[in-house]
């Protein structure tokens, strides 16, 4: 089983040598660990110090995409390697690396597909009250979301299975945090949390300019994640609460009109029937939503087809591979070096080898 870990950076060469030399070199069950950096257009010497320290593995942004990016490219880069494990930590060293050991063993016990550290946010020292508030607040939101219980939504310490890693599609450009637990618990994939501590701070974040910024930028993604897989819940409920608000008005005009008061209400009228409208906006969106729905179901379950024969896996030896129904459609072979195109992996699935297309069938 090979494990590789990806350490997102945006010069950090005054903390990278402290990751890197913390990674465990063996953990039970794990036969290979590499090490992954990805360089999100660092200024400093970031890339030659991961150099310099044997990382050989190394994906680089000529500039600064954000996290999310540098996320998602590090798992493609990540699967087309092979590995069956990617634990993700971060450049700053806030993460305690020696606990990678414990926060892969679900996954190779075959308990859970992903695993992320609690940090135990209530018990950090540098953060303030309101931060830790605001933390056990958003983790609860997420959590609703998501279907799970999860005490650290926001912890980037993570473990993540190979067969999770084809169900799951980065959207967002700010962080995935969110987005990956609230995809990951409408997909029905198991999260486990193991506790940990992290360790003393070494800067500012680089992620957000402030807490209200950060709280933004998570909530944006939070609603982004949940209207896309449950829209039904926030259209249903403005829409009870709209088609209440609007009889209050008609109501209120009902009793004027039996108590004969009724000249000079007319605006009760108007303003009920402009909420009811609201309300019928939200309940006929329900049917779109419901189209949209069938429609995203369908593209995920495209793009993970797509994802194995892109990213192709040898038999599996712990569970079921839900793939294995479909085995005479695909070539099994060793774990590659690159990914292959598209157009060759789907003209191999129907039996056509790529060195043959020529002209409009290569194109």
């Amino acid at each position: 089983m090979k494990l590789l870990v990806q350490i997102p950076c945006l010069n950090e060469e005054q903390t990278l040598p402290a990751v890197i030399t913390s990674i465990p070199k063996q953990i039970p069950g794990i036969d290979v660990i590499e090490i992954l950096v990805i360089d999100d257009g660092s200024t400093d010497r970031t890339v030659e110090v991961a150099q310099q320290l044997g990382v050989k593995h190394i994906v680089r942004h000529t500039r600064n995409m954000g996290l999310a990016r540098s996320f998602r490219d590090g798992i493609d880069y990540a699967m087309a390697q092979g590995a069956d494990i990617v634990v993700n930590t971060d450049g700053d060293n806030q993460y305690p690396q020696e606990r990678i050991a414990d926060l892969v063993q679900p996954i190779i016990h075959g308990t859970a597909d992903i695993v992320i550290g609690d940090r135990q946010t209530a018990t950090i020292a540098h953060f303030s009250p309101f931060k830790k508030r605001m933390q056990a607040f958003g983790s609860g939101v997420v959590n609703r979301a998501a279907g799970t219980k999860l005490p650290d939504a926001a912890s980037g310490f993570r473990a993540y299975s190979r067969a999770s890693l084809f169900r799951l599609n980065i959207i967002t450009q700010f962080s995935y945090c969110m987005e990956t637990i609230i995809q990951a618990g409408n997909r029905r994939l198991r999260i486990a949390s193991v506790p940990i501590e992290t360790n003393a701070k070494t800067r500012e974040s680089r992620l957000f300019k402030n807490i209200w910024h950060h709280m933004f930028k998570s909530a944006a993604a939070i609603v982004r994640s949940t209207l896309m897989f449950r829209p039904y819940t926030i259209l249903t409920t403005l829409g009870f609460v709209c088609l209440i608000a609007g009889l209050v008005p008609f109501v209120r005009f009902a009793f004027f009109a039996f108590t004969g008061r009724s000249d000079g209400h007319i605006q009760s009228l108007i303003l009920g029937s402009s909420i009811l409208i609201a309300s019928l906006f939200c309940f006929a969106l329900l049917v779109i939503v419901d189209l949209l729905r069938t429609n995203r179901i369908l593209v995920e379950e495209t793009l993970e087809r797509i994802k194995h024969m892109q990213y192709p896996t040898p038999a599996s030896e712990h569970g079921f591979d839900p793939m294995e129904l479909h085995a005479e459609q695909y070539q099994v072979v060793s774990p590659v070096v690159r990914p292959r195109s598209v157009t060759a992996a789907l003209s191999e699935a129907n039996g056509m080898p790529a060195q043959h297309l020529t002209g409009r069938e290569a194109r």
